[in-house]
């Protein structure tokens, strides 16, 4: 099946849910890979803080960094490829961006991509 990668900023720990300020968006976005995950996505997270290697050595994330610096993170990968940048994508984005899934976990007859790929969602 596929692969999703998510380039984090820097943040305190691997999901960013600690903390006295969390922002209600990370433990949703957390549930919504845990979720794809159960679909049998395989999911990566890359936290800039704790694996800064794994950022050097992605062309398009270096590229992306380089051009945008790091107002383009999270930068989501799916498969390789850039399919979303400086947010985080809702579950239903999420899945889309997953050939053969669709927003509410079913198989898909086709995926449509809702992103603008290489900037952010549109």
């Amino acid at each position: 099946m596929s692969i999703i990668e998510i380039f984090d900023p820097a943040m305190c720990c691997s999901t960013g849910v600690c903390g006295p300020d969390v922002d209600p968006l990370l433990p949703r976005f957390a549930a919504d890979l845990e979720w794809i995950g159960q679909q049998g996505v395989t999911v990566t997270r890359h936290n800039m803080a704790k694996d800064p290697g794994t950022f050097a050595e992605n062309e398009a994330v270096i590229q992306l960094l380089q051009e945008h610096g790091n107002a383009c993170l999270p930068i989501i990968l799916v498969n390789g490829e850039v399919r979303n940048t400086s947010a985080y994508p809702s579950r239903e984005m999420l899945s889309d961006m997953v050939p053969g899934l669709s927003g509410n976990g079913q198989v898909a007859e086709q995926s449509v991509s809702s992103c603008c790929c290489g900037t952010s969602c549109c």
